[in-house]
Formats: structure tokens, C-alpha cells, sequence
């Protein structure tokens, strides 16, 4: 079975989103599911620079972890991203490194995987963003799972998150629907259930 990827965007690695993801993977793990997380650090990440250059050579300009997540796509059969809540929005680092992320790679890698997004938040905005970042997996064919209510947790701290009964309780929801989507995808391949063939995709220009 391939693995769940979690992306944190956080600046904090062990901070808010990390302790939310952390309660993800520890139902993963009960399931037999592997888990990698990759924290994106502290430093600038570039913006895509609409250079098209992707689209030639297959990978993106800059040579950096955006490249390193897409060589191992094979490998992931879902994607968790998570970012703390700036201004009613997820942070720069993480929209930077997605924009780079789904621009760059061919489609087929991403149709048919799951996706889940994961925000912090310590009062408000979390619905916001929480949208925002479900619309990459929206836009590339994916599906995405649902939990008990919005993937979010509250707080200004780690310590703070592992007081958030509900927000806990619905990131190990949220592990549940993943292993469990990912239990049947594996049955029924291993069934003959194919997944479906989509079109080329059409692009509408009103000019």
C-alpha cells in the first residue's frame, strides 16, 4: 500500500500543525499505513515565476524540496498539507511551495490520490484557509476526505492544541476515512476495479 505524505508549512516544526498531524498519523499507524512528514523549515521558499520551464524539462527551475516531493509521488497514495492561519489564509512558504508543486508535475501524477488540508488557528480564519488549500487538490482530480468538521485545531502552542478535545478527536477521524479510502482503492485494484480514464483536459478561452 503506498504512503500518506504530510506537508507542514508550519514555521514551527513542533508546533500547532505538527501536533495535529502527529494525532493523524498515530491512527495511520494503528491501520499499518506509512506515514513521511516533511516540515519546510524557515527559509524563503520562491514563488512559481510562471517561467514555464516545468513544462519542457519536467521538473521545476528551482532545485529544491519541490522537486524532491514530486520524484517521490509513485510512492503516495495521499497528501495531508497544514499551515497555520495569517491573516484569514494559509502562510506564503506553504501556497509557494503548492502553487510550484501542482503547477510543475503532470496531472496524472495526482489524479485519483486523496488529499486533506489542516489548519491552526488561534481564534478565527480557519474556514478560510482551510478552503484555500483544498482547491489544489479540487483543481487536480483528486479526492478529498472529510472529517467530523473542518481540519482544524486552536491554539497558540503545542500545548495549547493537546487541549483541543474536538480538534484532536477530528484529526483522528480524519486518519480513519484516510486508511479507510486507502483499505478500499487497495481491494479493489487488487479486484479488478480499475480506476476510471478521464479525457485531455479542455481549456475555455473567452477571447
Amino acid at each position: 500500500m503506498k504512503k500518506v505524505m504530510f506537508i507542514n508549512g508550519s514555521p514551527n516544526e513542533n508546533g500547532c500543525i505538527s501536533t495535529a498531524m502527529d494525532e493523524v498519523i498515530s491512527v495511520l499507524d494503528q491501520n499499518g499505513i506509512e506515514s513521511e512528514k516533511l516540515w519546510l523549515g524557515k527559509k524563503a521558499i520562491p514563488d512559481c515565476i510562471a517561467c514555464h520551464s516545468c513544462q519542457e524539462t519536467g521538473s521545476c527551475i528551482f532545485g529544491d524540496e519541490v522537486n524532491a516531493v514530486a520524484a517521490d509521488l509513485d510512492d503516495v497514495g495521499a497528501i495531508v498539507v497544514g499551515s497555520p492561519v495569517y491573516y484569514g489564509g494559509p502562510n506564503g512558504r506553504l501556497t509557494s511551495f503548492l502553487d510550484r508543486l501542482f503547477f510543475s508535475v503532470p496531472d496524472e501524477k495526482f489524479n485519483g490520490k486523496f488529499g486533506a488540508s489542516i489548519v491552526s488557528c488561534r481564534r478565527g480564519g480557519a474556514s478560510a484557509a482551510f478552503e484555500r488549500l483544498n482547491q489544489y487538490f479540487l483543481m487536480e482530480n483528486m479526492h478529498v476526505v472529510a472529517s467530523q468538521y473542518w481540519n482544524q485545531v486552536h491554539g497558540s502552542s503545542a500545548a495549547d492544541v493537546k487541549k483541543d478535545l474536538e480538534g484532536l478527536q477530528t484529526m483522528r477521524t480524519l486518519g480513519r476515512n484516510i486508511a479507510w479510502l486507502m483499505k478500499a482503492i487497495d481491494a479493489g485494484e487488487q479486484n479488478g476495479i480499475q480506476a476510471p480514464v478521464h479525457e485531455a483536459k479542455t481549456f475555455t478561452n473567452f477571447i
